[in-house]
């Protein structure tokens, strides 16, 4: 009796000791996450107060941090209101294009019939493009007898709505159309003799200093002959240009038809798609982008526009969209784009769970080192940023993925809309909160 007496009550020594136990141990979490919760606290009220600084309290702003693994918002300010995002729109051109494009660009369709290779382009921009040098549909077309070319398969205007007019003559804003070449640019360069690529236009460049690259209605061209740097220029298309300028790199005829015949048609593939979307991404190339949201429709019917990817993009793989986009082109040359930064951080949190980290983070520029990054946001020993650039007169826009100092991955879109101040100063202000959340999350 009294040996089960003295059992019991060690017992319930032992039982309260457990208890003390447990309680000391939820004790030392519930401090240990309360510390957390303050320096996060922190954290957003000094995201805060640089936010609405003196310095920044003039313009609008839009700031979504968010944690992919937690699954928590570290900052939110404005993120459900609409921006125009320039350049941040070749984003949903990316994940668009990953949805839609096969491992190798799809640069031709085409029927073989008899002696003849009919074919109808499919937007491919790589073609005799003076960065890729791509000529696979030129070296497949030379083995044929017969070449003839279906141009009617183009649905789209030749300009984005909303592009400025006057950039005509700029090389950012090339005209789209079904098969381009040499990415709708003239390229001229004064190397001792003046070169020009393609050489057709050779004879279309005066060699004098003049206020415009190009006439505004003819392939017209004029070139400082002290100029020391390479000058690209967009150039008019039309039929007639598309099939002399096939004709003199297949040293052939080439036959413009109206319908191609009634058979199945076969693709031929060139260059590899990431290569592509790495050099839209990286350098923000505005004829790529809209060329890829054309190619992306070539996968999805035999019409070419542009319209028909973002709306089977938007109505199959971001129909849970909370604010959804009025998206107008693939680069964000237009005005009439809108997006909101709960879009944008939704689009890379999409992309960041679907992609492997490591070919993802190799589409985006770098903060310090490469493309339109290369001169801001640098790490101290290593890169923390990386994101896609936006910039329109009076507007610059910033979305990608921020490594912070304890190795996390956060995804933000940081936007901002009608400054009167440069680029430079909102660049800075931007830095300074990616810093914070850098060193202290």
């Amino acid at each position: 009796m009294l040996k089960s007496m003295n059992i019991q009550i060690q017992m319930l020594f032992y039982n309260k000791k457990r208890i003390l136990g447990q309680l000391i141990l939820v004790g030392a979490s519930m401090s240990f996450i309360g510390c957390k919760t303050l320096n996060n606290n922190r954290l957003n009220k000094s995201i805060g107060q640089q936010i609405s600084s003196q310095t920044a309290n003039n313009y609008f702003q839009g700031l979504l941090v968010y944690d992919p693994v937690t699954k928590d918002t570290l900052y939110n300010h404005n993120s459900q209101k609409y921006f125009t995002p320039a350049s941040n729109t070749k984003i949903i051109t990316l994940y668009t294009s990953l949805k839609t494009l096969p491992e190798k660009i799809p640069a031709l369709k085409y029927i073989v019939k008899n002696d003849t290779l009919y074919m109808e382009g499919t937007g491919d921009p790589t073609l005799l493009h003076t960065y890729f040098g791509d000529s696979t549909a030129i070296k497949f077309a030379k083995n044929y007898k017969n070449v003839s070319l279906y141009l009617n398969n183009f649905e789209e205007s030749r300009y984005g709505p909303g592009w400025a007019w006057e950039d005509y003559d700029l090389y950012f804003s090339p005209e789209r159309n079904s098969i381009p070449l040499y990415g709708n640019v003239v390229t001229i360069a004064n190397n001792e003799n003046l070169e020009v690529i393609p050489e057709h236009f050779k004879n279309q460049v005066v060699p004098i200093s003049y206020g415009v690259n190009r006439e505004l209605y003819s392939n017209t061209f004029y070139f400082d002959p002290q100029r020391k740097d390479t000058l690209e220029s967009p150039f008019m298309i039309d039929s007639t240009l598309t099939k002399t300028l096939l004709e003199e790199v297949l040293l052939k005829k080439v036959n413009i038809v109206q319908k191609m015949p009634n058979a199945e048609k076969q693709v031929l593939y060139s260059v590899s798609s990431d290569s592509v979307l790495k050099r839209m991404m990286e350098v923000s190339d505005n004829f790529l982008a809209e060329q890829l949201l054309i190619l992306s429709s070539s996968t999805l019917s035999d019409t070419l526009n542009s319209a028909k990817a973002r709306k089977y993009v938007l109505d199959n793989y971001l129909q849970e969209l909370e604010q959804p986009p009025r998206w107008v082109d693939g680069s964000g040359l237009s005005r009439y784009n809108l997006f909101t930064p709960g879009t944008m951080v939704y689009v890379l949190n999409k992309m960041y769970q679907e992609i492997p980290r490591e070919r993802l983070f190799n589409f985006f520029p770098v903060g310090g080192l490469t493309g339109t990054l290369k001169g801001r946001f640098n790490g101290d020993d290593r890169p923390y940023i990386y994101a896609k650039t936006g910039s329109l007169g009076n507007n610059y826009c910033l979305s990608g993925y921020l490594i912070t100092q304890s190795g996390k991955t956060l995804i933000f879109s940081f936007m901002n809309n009608h400054f009167t101040k440069s680029n430079s100063e909102v660049k800075q202000h931007m830095e300074s909160i990616f810093e914070m959340i850098r060193d202290n999350y």
